[in-house]
């Protein structure tokens, strides 16, 4: 007999459970900065692990890109991408200006208006980049860009928002 085991669903079903236990909770943050209905969120969560299961291959397990680009399409085919939700602008300015402490509505306001300067391009970088904490190699591979136009758009984006915050001297990039 052969080296296989017994049942061959058993290395699917492991390398699913790896997949789904290191990436569950980024998908499941991924679109709670869009739907704002818990039940919904895990629904969405739900249908995005079936999809990853549906097309599994141990040999080549999916990613954290590939599970948040089934988690984009999931949304678009809802329609039903609303407001941003706060703790992402809360998010966004912690991570531009480097100060943890929630915003109020006020400043939420503000940063809220502040992305609205922003092209939709950019307001994706952006989300990714402090919401979902990708890197720009991870952006990259998401939005199908080179790392140089990621990197560039997010710079462009960054220094957007800063001036429409009144941030300028607050770059918490690494020189």
């Amino acid at each position: 007999m052969s080296g296989r085991s017994k049942d061959p669903n058993t290395l699917r079903h492991e390398v699913f459970t790896r997949v789904f236990d290191e990436h569950w909770a980024a998908v499941r943050h991924h679109i709670e900065g869009v739907v704002g209905d818990d039940d919904e969120v895990t629904e969405i969560v739900s249908e995005v692990f079936l999809a990853a299961w549906s097309r599994l291959r141990p040999s080549r397990p999916p990613g954290r890109v590939w599970l948040l680009r089934e988690a984009d399409r999931r949304l678009r085919t809802r329609g039903r991408r609303g407001a941003t939700r706060l703790r992402a602008l809360d998010a966004l300015h912690n991570g531009l200006s480097g100060d943890p402490a929630p915003l109020g509505l006020v400043g939420r306001s503000e940063v809220l208006h502040a992305v609205g300067t922003l092209s939709p391009a950019q307001r994706r970088i952006i989300m990714l980049t402090y919401w979902d904490g990708l890197t720009v190699g991870e952006i990259a591979e998401l939005v199908r860009a080179s790392e140089s136009r990621v990197r560039k758009t997010l710079r462009l984006a960054e220094d957007r928002l800063r001036a429409a915050l009144g941030l300028e001297g607050t770059d918490t990039r690494d020189a």
